[in-house]
């Protein structure tokens, strides 16, 4: 945990009491520039299971793939509900109650295009799309985007999502708020190593068309413009998102909890910590941006602009 300003004190206290409450408790924050410069960090390597925020690594190696020319995001896609898990190769299927992308589970049997599932994957955190994706890509090419991001070893991708198998024997999906804010702050300033304009740019449009929004845009003031990935499963509520404020550069805040409360508590908890590290950023003053350690000067300051309508 970074040295908390007068600012972040109170809440600081809060999460501690947050984890005070129960042993499993975790609330991790990471808030940043886009060079990845930390204004402030409270448990952010902590380890988390990753919910759906492992679909922004996904995305990006899916657009990385695009790029390259080894995958045509017109690509039909088949939609099935079958896949083989990674520990052993036994068939399992998701279940489509737990699912809030319709339109997917409405194609099975059709296709989709590779480009309406990445797109599904994010704005509508489709399960389903995001296996079949998934099994697009591969999950070298997601690890391939948390090295070159320079995530740390905790933060992987190592299953589709509701492998049962791969689970029990260990092979699960786990995120830190640091690496998380590192993939984002990567993507605001068009890192190079991930592909520049052409591989950040058309992720972080997706990323602002987001439907789920109830976590850390909710917690800021009306208005502000934002592009996000949240994850929630029981115990589990994340958010990642890119922040444009009105009179100060572009930020990424990163807010993780491990709390057993029901979706709409938990989300409420995240939106409130939110609102917490926004003011406390505002009383401190913040905004100057560090030169950034890598990209071009010019690709950082666009991104630092509030995104076009």
């Amino acid at each position: 945990m970074t040295q908390a300003s007068p600012a972040f004190a109170a809440l600081e206290q809060r999460i501690d009491a947050l984890g005070a409450e129960a042993p499993e408790n975790t609330v991790s924050v990471w808030l940043g520039d886009l060079s990845g410069h930390v204004r402030h960090a409270s448990h952010a390597d902590r380890a988390h299971y990753a919910a759906s925020t492992m679909k922004l690594p996904l995305v990006l190696a899916y657009q990385r793939d695009v790029v390259s020319g080894r995958l045509d995001p017109e690509r039909a896609v088949p939609v099935h509900n079958a896949f083989h898990s990674v520990a052993d190769g036994s068939v399992f299927a998701l279940d489509p109650a737990d699912d809030q992308d319709p339109d997917t589970w409405a194609a099975i049997g059709s296709t989709r295009t590779a480009a309406q599932l990445a797109e599904h994957a994010i704005t509508h955190s489709g399960n389903l799309a995001t296996n079949l994706l998934l099994d697009l890509v591969g999950a070298a090419a997601v690890a391939a985007v948390l090295a070159d991001v320079g995530c740390s070893p905790t933060t992987v991708v190592g299953r589709g999502i509701e492998d049962a198998v791969a689970r029990e024997r260990g092979i699960s999906n786990v995120v830190t708020a640091a690496d998380l804010g590192l993939l984002l702050a990567a993507v605001g300033r068009r890192e190079p190593a991930l592909g520049g304009d052409a591989v950040c740019g058309p992720v972080e449009a997706v990323l602002r068309r987001q439907q789920h929004v109830d976590q850390i845009p909710a917690g800021l003031p009306p208005g502000i413009p934002t592009a996000s990935k949240s994850g929630w499963v029981p115990g589990i509520s994340h958010d990642a998102a890119l922040i444009w404020p009105p009179d100060r550069p572009a930020s990424v805040l990163v807010i993780c909890t491990t709390i057993d409360r029901d979706e709409a508590d938990a989300a409420a908890l995240v939106a409130s910590i939110a609102s917490a590290v926004w003011a406390a950023d505002t009383a401190d003053g913040a905004g100057a941006v560090d030169a950034p350690g890598t990209g071009d000067q010019a690709d950082v300051a666009a991104a630092q602009q509030p995104p076009a309508p």
